[in-house]
């Protein structure tokens, strides 16, 4: 299997992979939706009772939404995640017990009136570990109403719970080839491109580009009605281009790497499955 990276950044990544099958492609796919962990909000202890300020000021524990809601909305925040760092709560030293290295502690104290952002998750400890998105609105405050908060985030998997879903859109396609079709000559190797009618050839460019919709070669047909030689376009079994994108918690470069390990490792096991069935029946 050959992969070609086309495009990378913190959020987005796009590569064309070569050499394999659909149902090896759709795996990596379903890999990185549903195995690949982050850090999400599981746990907000709401403070109970009158809040006071610096100034002695009473407001009331209480908002315009209930507290269920306002701890959905923390959960769906991007919790930055660098997944080396992390490790999941019933495999930690610490025995599930919250540490470090599988939980972070985040406070908000908001006094109103005011909108209340994702960027007032403050992290108890560790600075960087403050939310990046932080204009995602959570609640608005009324006069003398205030919210103090502590939030739990832990290691999840998207198949557990959509808020440990790093990876948002994430897809593929079967890379497109052309081919003579009137001389029933096809082109393995996608040398040929776009029909040229001066030049009687095909031209090479931004194939990759090409969506499968036919378009082209119903506008090319009905502009060369010709003698030129007819074509057709059709997607390759064993080339794809694939691209996702995540929510920013996870680097999309971490993500793939953290899928295709993953996903080696459960081949390898599989195998060794199959090896073990057949010493039995021998």
């Amino acid at each position: 299997m050959i992969l070609t990276v086309r495009e990378l950044t913190d959020r987005r990544c796009s590569f064309v992979v070569e050499g394999t099958s659909p149902d090896v492609v759709n795996a990596i796919r379903r890999t990185l939706i549903s195995e690949v962990p982050k850090m999400a909000i599981d746990e907000v202890e709401f403070h109970m009772g009158p809040i006071r300020d610096e100034q002695g000021n009473e407001y009331d524990s209480s908002s315009a939404l209930f507290d269920e809601i306002i701890a959905h909305r923390m959960a769906l925040v991007p919790i930055p995640t660098v997944l080396k760092d992390f490790t999941f709560r019933d495999q930690c030293e610490c025995e599930g017990s919250g540490c470090p290295h599988c939980t972070i502690i985040y406070v908000m104290n908001k006094k109103g009136p005011c909108t209340v952002f994702s960027g007032d998750l403050q992290p108890l400890g560790d600075v960087t570990l403050r939310v990046k998105e932080e204009l995602i609105p959570i609640v608005k405050l009324k006069e003398k109403q205030a919210l103090l908060v502590y939030a739990t985030a832990i290691l999840g998997t998207g198949k557990d719970h959509a808020k440990w879903q790093p990876v948002t859109v994430c897809g593929y396609k079967y890379f497109p080839k052309l081919y003579l079709s009137s001389m029933n000559h096809k082109d393995p190797e996608n040398r040929y491109g776009i029909w040229d009618a001066e030049d009687k050839k095909f031209i090479v460019e931004n194939l990759d580009h090409v969506d499968l919709c036919h378009k082209c070669v119903q506008t090319l047909e009905a502009n060369n009605a010709g003698p030129e030689p007819k074509f057709d376009v059709a997607g390759r079994d064993d080339k794809f281009i694939f691209s996702f994108e995540t929510d920013g918690s996870v680097k999309a470069k971490d993500a793939l790497e953290y899928a295709l390990t993953l996903l080696a490792g459960k081949y390898d096991e599989f195998r060794d499955q199959i090896s073990g069935l057949d010493k039995k029946k021998s």
